[in-house]
């Protein structure tokens, strides 16, 4: 009886951890970040970015956060203390349109009007 009620134990700790474990894995894969951000465009005015459509299209963070870190405001910050060239941000992402352009995949805008909005 010992033995059997000892395997039970061990059974509900093994299912309650997997619950557990896979409920932490689906959280983690659902919260990517908001869907819309506004970022700081400089004199153009601001610009509107798919973060969520760019999370889904590119698979990886770090193409474009290995330039900025994952904070609110950070360009505008970064541009303030001059530890980020002025267009750097806009080179990136034009640039990454441009390629796709010329892979013949879908892509997004590569004119000032297209992103800014004063």
């Amino acid at each position: 009886m010992k033995v059997t009620l000892m395997k039970s134990k061990i059974v509900v700790l093994c299912v309650v951890s997997m619950l557990l474990y896979g409920g932490v894995i689906v959280a983690g894969v659902e919260k990517k970040g908001p869907e819309q951000i506004t970022l700081y465009g400089g004199q153009r005015g601001v610009v509107g970015f798919p973060h969520r459509q760019h999370q889904t299209t590119l698979g990886d963070c770090n193409i474009c956060h290995n330039i900025f870190p994952q904070k609110l405001g950070v360009i505008k910050d970064l541009k303030n203390q001059g530890r980020l060239a002025k267009k750097r941000v806009m080179d990136h992402c034009r640039g990454c349109h441009r390629n796709r352009v010329k892979q013949g995949q879908k892509a997004g805008p590569t004119s000032c009007r297209k992103c800014h909005s004063k």
